[in-house]
């Protein structure tokens, strides 16, 4: 089969189509013919430092929307030709940009009909990051306030409408050219970061997620109202992040997402529903990796960047 490999770490250009053997479903796993896989900022990052996977050689991708082609001993759950998406192994790489992937059943779950296997690939590790956040960290309740960083990026256009899903107030950051695009998601204020300081904008906040990193988290504590929560998901976090929180009364956590079926069922419903839609910046085919991963670094898209891989 074809897939995209790295021999070393380093700029996109480390990229390339391989040819490598058809994987085989062990106990408890599937096999799943790839229709499409979602491209995230963990995948650059990766590839440029290694990450959590080590030295190269390194097989990315971790979102997947296929086809199951078939099961290993042991799988109640699915058979061939069921449509499933979801994210496996995270954190460790699945290799999802490849024509074929084995992921343990229970990584997976049915793909709603409505959504195209485009979409579907889109939404795994953002929206499951987004839910593992906002539901699981930070139990976000109905009245309560919720800062957004980056609200029209991957996770934050998804993290607003589930915080809106669960009856949040939602101010979110962006770029006034993306103002539009946040408000049409649910949220209740944009702020232009700009040219307005956050900070004064945005006040008793309940929950921060924090996608960004660098200053935001600290800067952000100025936002929370007494026993409010700022959840970092930018890697690393800052060490003295937690401190400075202990010592105004607040909580600072930071959180890796993990591979959950509980939480992909939630987010299949919400898709399946309408109430969560996720915005398509850009689609590639497989062989255009190298491309797919120069626009993500720029930081300027909006939504989520998706490879397509051919019948």
């Amino acid at each position: 089969m074809r897939a995209i490999g790295q021999d070393s770490l380093g700029g996109p250009d480390v990229l390339k189509i391989i040819e490598t053997p058809r994987p085989v479903p062990g106990p408890a796993e599937v096999l799943v013919r790839v229709r499409a896989a979602g491209v995230n900022p963990t995948d650059w990052w990766h590839r440029a430092t290694g990450g959590l996977a080590g030295d190269a050689p390194i097989r990315l991708g971790w979102d997947v929307s296929g086809v199951v082609e078939a099961t290993g001993p042991g799988v109640a759950l699915f058979q061939p030709g069921d449509e499933v998406f979801g994210m496996p192994r995270q954190p460790a790489p699945a290799g999802t940009y490849a024509e074929y992937v084995v992921s343990p059943a229970r990584h997976l779950t049915i793909k709603p009909p409505r959504l195209s296997h485009v979409e579907a690939a889109a939404l795994p590790l953002a929206a499951l990051t987004a839910w593992q956040a906002l539901v699981d960290t930070a139990d976000v309740r109905p009245g309560q306030r919720v800062l957004i960083h980056a609200a029209a990026g991957g996770v934050g256009h998804l993290a607003v409408q589930i915080a809106k899903a669960r009856g949040a107030h939602v101010v979110g950051t962006a770029r006034a050219a993306n103002h539009d695009f946040v408000r049409g998601l649910g949220a209740d204020e944009v702020i232009d970061y700009t040219r307005t300081d956050f900070t004064t904008a945005a006040r008793a906040i309940d929950v921060v997620i924090d996608t960004i990193g660098g200053d935001y988290g600290p800067r952000s504590l100025r936002t929370l109202r007494p026993g409010g929560i700022i959840v970092s998901l930018a890697f690393p976090a800052e060490a003295h992040l937690a401190a400075e929180a202990r010592a105004l009364g607040l909580r600072s956590t930071f959180m890796i997402t993990e591979a959950d079926q509980a939480g992909m069922k939630e987010i299949a419903s919400l898709a399946g529903s309408g109430l969560l839609r996720v915005r398509i910046d850009t689609v590639l085919p497989l062989e255009q990796a190298a491309k797919a991963h120069e626009i993500g670094e720029t930081g300027r898209t909006t939504g989520k960047i998706v490879l397509t891989v051919s019948a």
